[in-house]
């Protein structure tokens, strides 16, 4: 069969021949792959900086996919750490990690839509007790999970939605997908801290896909207006875009009712995230949220790769369509 390949951890995927993949326990399945998805998290893993890297070499990349079997049914699934990845003809999968989905699906916005969905609403399901009304602040909104994050908060019933990001033209159409209010990243720290803090007095949740140095500035800004510091801010670092390490200011977690917490594999258990798959299929496949999408056949996932960073759409690879 063909599989994209990495055998250096410096270069892109290759087209290449590759040995079928085998079942060996009972719950394994051999599916045909319909659709893999290009996410930041599948090239982390193909450059070997995501931390749960093994530098294990080959190693075919993808970390979830829609295939079928030789049951006949079409399943989003999610496979563990492994080398052997979605970006293929063929890939193992465990049933337990995944969740059938009603034949006339689209594998590639099921494909597109589930991981980056995912990191939000895992965080807002399994990470805190979040309530429908509660303000959201989502950092890193214009990147592909942050403007879905948007979406998700809105879909559970988010009062407030403050929107941060770089990109003026993709601030401005979360407006219209359930943000409130925005906040450009643009001026000197000072400026993007105060406008964040005069726009997130009510927040009880922020949503991080950024980290780094401007997680500190943006909690010391929120931290500094609150109007009510009794009341619980709840901050969830998903990604870490603008960094791995934070300078947490010590005052911030004194002076008002904080918790800092992850979301991501380890924090939350495949059981906790299986449990959350349905629900998510079900509002992908209704069309609850706004994706564009670019699909490329498996042979081109060289072009694709180099494509990831030049596109906001979602790229799918479709190894069998």
């Amino acid at each position: 069969m063909f599989a994209g390949v990495v055998t250096s951890f410096d270069s892109a995927p290759r087209y290449s021949r590759f040995t079928a993949p085998e079942a060996s326990s009972e719950h394994d399945l051999v599916v045909n792959v319909l659709a893999a998805g290009l996410h930041p998290r599948v090239r982390s893993q193909a450059s070997g900086s995501h931390y749960t890297s093994t530098d294990e070499l080959p190693l075919i990349p993808g970390v979830d996919g829609v295939g079928r079997g030789a049951d006949g049914l079409l399943r989003y699934f999610v496979l563990s750490d492994t080398t052997f990845g979605s970006m293929a003809e063929q890939t193992v999968i465990d049933t337990r990690r995944s969740v059938v989905l009603p034949d006339d699906s689209d594998p590639v916005a099921v494909a597109a839509a589930m991981n980056p969905a995912m990191s939000s609403w895992v965080a807002l399901r399994q990470r805190i007790s979040f309530s429908a009304g509660q303000n959201v602040l989502v950092l890193a909104a214009t990147g592909s999970a942050g403007r879905i994050a948007v979406q998700v908060a809105k879909h559970f019933g988010a009062g407030q939605i403050v929107a941060v990001g770089r990109d003026a033209e993709r601030l401005d159409a979360l407006t219209h997908l359930g943000a409130t209010d925005t906040v450009l990243l643009e001026g000197t720290p000072d400026d993007i801290a105060e406008r964040i803090g005069r726009a997130s007095t009510e927040t009880d949740v922020v949503l991080d896909y950024l980290w780094g140095e401007p997680m500190a500035a943006a909690l010391t800004a929120v931290v500094s207006n609150r109007a009510d510091e009794s009341r619980l801010l709840s901050w969830i670092e998903i990604g870490s875009v603008a960094g791995p390490v934070a300078p947490i200011p010590s005052a911030a977690l004194r002076s008002c009712r904080l918790q800092i917490v992850g979301s991501g594999q380890g924090s939350v258990s495949p059981r906790e995230i299986v449990a959350e798959l349905p629900a998510l299929a079900a509002a992908i496949t209704d069309g609850t949220f706004d994706l564009t999408t670019r699909t490329y056949a498996l042979s081109d996932i060289e072009t694709a790769w180099a494509d990831f960073e030049h596109t906001s759409e979602r790229i799918v690879i479709t190894p069998n369509s």
